[in-house]
């Protein structure tokens, strides 16, 4: 039997290969940080700041709110302010911005990462596929308000226990936890009761994605089977955890009225302070457990009977081209006129049809391939030859003023006008690049010199181009 090849379709290469790609971003931050121009950032740990972002924001997610940015960059400042204790508070409060913003993907489409991995096919093949996932997500409160909220990859990556079943996780947890308590070893024990604290915050997260969906569409969650199966499985998690840390805060109260040394008891009053956290939010998801069954009733009974949207959306066909189709030309302009002024401006309408968003919104969510979707390999077209060549960059690059000359673009053209009639073109494309060139660019790259071009209000006379007779020099970058 041959050893050492992954099975077709391994579910545990699948698990294992994701739970890297979740890790990248985190290592992205460090390998990025070069970049910055406005920070010496090879002073800060940027992925220890971003574990700690994902911490802050965890810890103050509940059901209805998340964590609000400016707090939790506010809470970032003395962990970023120990990496480089000497720099302004300005600095600090902008660099926790950055990290924030880089783990939400601030720039992207959809505000996600996406990784690309292989796995093998039933027969044999390997395929490539795409794992889409986030790490912080930006939602909206009850009140109006954005807040972020930590993703179940995200929590994954913060307690170190990647693509692990909740309810297992909870329990090996709480069994850690009481065996370190009783072995006298707090420090321990804090780091194990808040890992047990993290998984509990991911089964009210897991309820409360359930309960959001079915406000969008209770016809997209399995309230039949899976859901109660859930509840059920979710309160028996919270009585038996609640009994174990109740037990456990006994043996922490009498660690901490024994001990004599004032580190020890420092330590087990912050343990107690952890679990009785704990506790607090068993209670809260219990009473939401509790109230799921009435949500479910009530937005089943809004969405079978809400009457039909009240503003309909615009029949372009029946209310405005086949009214102005009788009409006189001189007539239609009016109306139509009116329309492509209301319809066709700058900006693009949020909601263009109040049905089609609500077919949208309504829609079940399609089923996904646990390994991810195959990855379609294009066909890329032959690449463009050099119009140029080079042997004419080559002659452009000696006809550019010399460092502490500066030469006229007039000057320039002619020149390469007697050696090539094309080199002209290429001549004119060098020098309108030069123009605002970034010295702070040039000096991070390491470059030794810089071409500039600056427009001194000189009219360019020449018969092939036409504008400003740009003065064209080389700098020493020091």
């Amino acid at each position: 039997m041959q050893t050492g090849v992954p099975r077709a379709g391994d579910e545990g290469l699948a698990r294992r290969l994701k739970a890297l790609a979740c890790t990248a971003p985190l290592h992205d931050l460090d390998a990025r940080k070069t970049r910055l121009d406005w920070v010496d950032a090879e002073r800060y740990q940027m992925a220890e700041i971003g574990l700690q972002a994902i911490d802050e924001v965890t810890l103050a997610m509940d059901f209805d709110h998340g964590a609000a940015q400016p707090e939790v960059v506010r809470r970032l400042l003395p962990f970023i302010g120990t990496q480089a204790p000497d720099a302004p508070a300005g600095e600090h409060e902008r660099v926790g911005r950055w990290v924030i913003e880089n783990l939400i993907n601030v720039g992207s489409l959809d505000r996600g990462f996406a990784v690309e991995y292989g796995s093998l096919a039933a027969d044999g093949r390997y395929v490539r596929r795409r794992f889409d996932f986030k790490l912080l997500v930006e939602l909206a409160g009850p009140d109006g308000e954005v807040y972020l909220r930590a993703s179940d990859e995200a929590i994954n990556v913060l307690v170190g226990a990647l693509d692990t079943d909740v309810e297992s996780a909870q329990v090996a947890a709480e069994v850690k936890l009481e065996n370190l308590i009783s072995r006298g070893l707090l420090g321990d024990a804090r780091l194990a009761a808040e890992q047990a604290r993290y998984r509990t915050v991911q089964y009210a997260e897991a309820l409360r994605q359930k309960l959001d969906a079915t406000r969008r569409d209770v016809r997209s969650v399995d309230w039949l089977a899976a859901v109660p199966a859930l509840l059920d499985e979710a309160l028996t998690h919270i009585e038996g955890r609640y009994r174990a840390e109740t037990a456990i805060l006994d043996h922490i109260a009498t660690a901490r009225d024994e001990a004599t040394e004032p580190s020890r008891r420092r330590q087990a009053a912050e343990l107690v302070g952890v679990v009785r956290d704990c506790i607090q939010r068993h209670t809260q998801l219990q009473t939401r457990l509790q109230e799921a069954g009435a949500v479910f009733r009530a937005e089943q009974d809004r969405q079978q009977f809400a009457g039909r949207p009240r503003r309909a959306a615009i029949d372009v066909f029946g209310q405005l081209l086949r009214p102005c189709l009788t009409l006189h030309v001189a007539t239609a302009v009016e109306p139509t006129a009116a329309f492509f002024r209301a319809g066709t401006g700058v900006r693009v309408p949020s909601v263009p049809s109040l049905g089609g968003l609500v077919e949208t919104l309504l829609a079940p969510p399609s089923d996904r391939d646990p390994l991810g979707e195959p990855v379609p390999v294009p066909e890329l077209a032959p690449a463009a030859p050099d119009p140029f060549g080079a042997d004419r960059w080559g002659r452009v690059d000696a006809a550019l003023p010399a460092a502490g000359r500066a030469v006229r673009l007039s000057a320039l053209l002619a020149e390469a006008r007697g050696a090539d009639p094309d080199l002209p073109r290429l001549v004119a494309l060098r020098v309108l690049h030069a123009v605002g060139s970034a010295v702070t660019t040039a000096r991070t790259q390491g470059d030794a010199e810089l071409l500039l071009a600056v427009d001194d209000g000189t009219v360019l006379r020449d018969a092939e181009y036409g504008g400003a007779d740009l003065l064209v020099g080389t700098a020493e970058v020091l």
